[in-house]
C-alpha cells in the first residue's frame, strides 16, 4: 500500500519531538511521522509528499496555524487537521473549525487525548478517501444500469449480481444465462433491454471499473491488475482500458493516485 503522512508543525521543539515519539509508537509503521517547526516547511512537505493527516500548533512566529490552513486551502490541499493551542479564546475554536478542522485540542495533551484525536482523524481520512475514490472509478453507463435494478426483472438482477461477483473468471453470455435460466438468445435481448448496455458491455466497464479501484488502492501491476479482473494478457486489457478512459492503466494510476494518497 501507499505510505500514509502524518505531519506536527510546532515552534516547540519539546512539543512536537514529544508528539512524533507518540505517534511513530502508536502507527506501527502504518504512518509517516513528519516534523516541521514553521507553516512554511508544511508548506514545502506539502509539494512533496501528500499529507493525509496535519497536526498543527496555532500560535506560530510568521505564519499562524490557521494562516497555515488558508495557505493549504488555496492550494487545493486538503489533509485532516487537528489543531494544538496552549489557547482556549473561543475566536480561534470558530475559525479553526470553519476551516474544517476535525479537532481542538488544548496544550498540555496527554498521550491518551491525543491518540484518541489521531485515530477519530484517520477514520475521517478513510472515508475521504473512499469517497475520493468512488468519484474517480465511477461509470456512468454502469451507475445508469445500476438506478435501474429496482424496475429490472429478477432475473437480470440475479445476472448483474452474479457477474459483478465473478469478474475474476470467464464470463459468457452462455453461461450467466444458464445461472439464471433463460435461453442466451432471450438473455441477450432482456439484458439490453433492461440494462441499457449489452451483456459484453456491461461486462467490459465492470470490469475496467474495478480495474480503477485497484490500480489507485493497490500496488498491484498492470498485468496482476489485468488477471484480477479476468483478462488472460494484459494487451488486451490495456487496449480495452484505454478505449473506455482515453489513457493507459499506468498513466491512469500515476495521475489519480495523486489525489488519494
Amino acid at each position: 500500500m501507499f505510505t500514509k503522512n502524518i505531519v506536527i508543525v510546532d515552534d516547540e521543539p519539546i512539543t512536537r519531538k514529544g508528539i512524533q515519539r507518540t505517534l511513530e509508537s502508536w502507527s506501527n509503521g502504518e504512518f509517516m511521522i513528519h516534523i516541521a517547526e514553521s507553516g512554511e516547511e508544511v508548506l514545502r512537505i506539502a509539494e512533496e509528499k501528500k499529507i493525509h493527516i496535519l497536526l498543527s500548533d496555532i500560535r506560530m512566529p510568521e505564519m499562524t496555524g490557521l494562516q497555515l490552513l488558508k495557505n493549504l486551502k488555496a492550494k487545493r490541499m486538503s489533509p485532516v487537521v487537528i489543531v494544538i493551542s496552549a489557547y482556549s479564546e473561543f475566536e480561534y475554536a470558530q475559525e479553526a473549525l470553519r476551516l474544517g478542522v476535525v479537532n481542538y485540542l488544548l496544550k498540555p495533551v496527554g498521550k491518551k487525548k491525543l491518540i484518541e484525536a489521531i485515530e477519530a482523524a484517520v477514520q475521517v481520512m478513510e472515508k475521504q478517501q473512499r469517497v475520493g475514490m468512488i468519484e474517480k472509478v465511477v461509470d456512468e453507463k454502469i451507475i445508469n444500469a445500476n438506478a435501474k435494478m429496482n424496475s429490472t426483472k429478477d432475473t437480470i438482477r440475479l445476472a448483474i449480481t452474479y457477474i459483478d461477483r465473478h469478474l475474476k473468471d470467464e464470463l459468457t453470455q452462455k453461461n450467466v444465462a444458464a445461472h439464471v435460466h433463460l435461453n442466451p438468445s432471450y438473455f441477450s435481448v432482456l439484458f439490453k433491454e433492461q440494462v441499457n448496455l449489452t451483456f459484453s458491455e456491461y461486462v467490459t466497464r465492470r470490469r475496467i471499473q474495478r480495474a480503477k479501484e485497484l490500480m489507485i488502492s493497490t500496488n498491484l501491476t498492470v498485468n496482476e491488475v489485468a488477471y484480477e479482473v479476468g483478462y488472460k494478457t494484459s494487451k488486451y486489457f490495456i487496449k480495452l482500458f484505454k478505449e473506455i478512459e482515453g489513457v493507459t492503466p499506468s498513466t491512469y494510476r500515476k495521475t489519480n493516485n495523486e489525489g488519494i494518497f
